[in-house]
């Protein structure tokens, strides 16, 4: 890659950091990556049970954070929030990239009938409004439900995977006739996507490989642009004394 990228990429839990970061560096090497994690937040979401202004004004620290450590793009990992990261673009210089954004767009162009699922409440609404402000802006009609694995996350932050995946399971199969595909509201969930498929027969779409490739498609745009630069500098810009 030509031109070294700064991606800040933004954690609102550690449950991801590893996962995540490790497949950026894959993805687009070379990058300079910097984690930023307020590991408490999403528990204080959850328990509140939305994003309240000061977990919001908490949220939108960590983007100008991000853009105070020389981001060139933002990552945002949580659905949770999806909401304030559109709000936070207001603030800040560098594009802030929804995990969940290419997930949406895919979405609304091939189904007219998906079923949003989620181990968490407090990301159905965010995600929900983020296909049908995409159906929207595509000009399509596209019909989006709900389904909740309630006390899944909690069972992943316990460290059980199995019951978590399993719990999953059983809340698509039971919507799986009346859906078209389905949408994983979060990058935890994308495990267990190949087991959907396999067990209600449906599409799955899942935003972490997806997100991930277009924050890969941006980062070559600005690479790109910083080759360019750095071989035709403004004019009165010298290339060192």
């Amino acid at each position: 890659m030509h031109g070294k990228v700064t991606i800040a990429v933004v954690y609102t839990a550690r449950t991801l950091v590893v996962d995540c970061s490790a497949r950026i560096a894959k993805e687009i090497p070379g990058a300079k990556i910097v984690n930023l994690v307020d590991e408490g937040l999403i528990g204080a979401i959850i328990e509140e049970g939305r994003v309240s202004p000061p977990l919001a004004r908490r949220f939108l620290r960590l983007i100008l954070t991000a853009q105070d450590a020389g981001a060139d793009l933002i990552f945002e990992t949580c659905s949770s929030v999806g909401d304030i990261a559109e709000a936070s673009r207001f603030f800040v210089a560098a594009p802030i990239v929804r995990i969940d954004e290419a997930m949406a767009l895919e979405a609304v162009r091939r189904y007219s009938r998906v079923t949003v699922l989620s181990t968490l409440s407090t990301t159905l609404g965010p995600t929900k409004r983020l296909l049908e402000s995409r159906a929207s802006s595509e000009g399509r009609m596209v019909e989006v439900a709900e389904g909740l694995a309630e006390g899944a996350f909690q069972a992943l932050q316990g460290g059980d995977r199995e019951k978590h995946d399993q719990m999953i399971l059983d809340a698509a199969m039971a919507l799986a006739p009346r859906t078209e595909a389905f949408v994983l509201a979060q990058a935890s969930m994308a495990a267990v996507g190949s087991e959907l498929i396999a067990q209600t027969g449906k599409p799955v779409l899942s935003s972490f490989g997806s997100g991930i490739a277009l924050l890969k498609s941006l980062a070559e745009g600005c690479s790109g642009v910083m080759a360019r630069e750095d071989e035709h500098p403004p004019e009165g810009v010298g290339r060192g004394m």
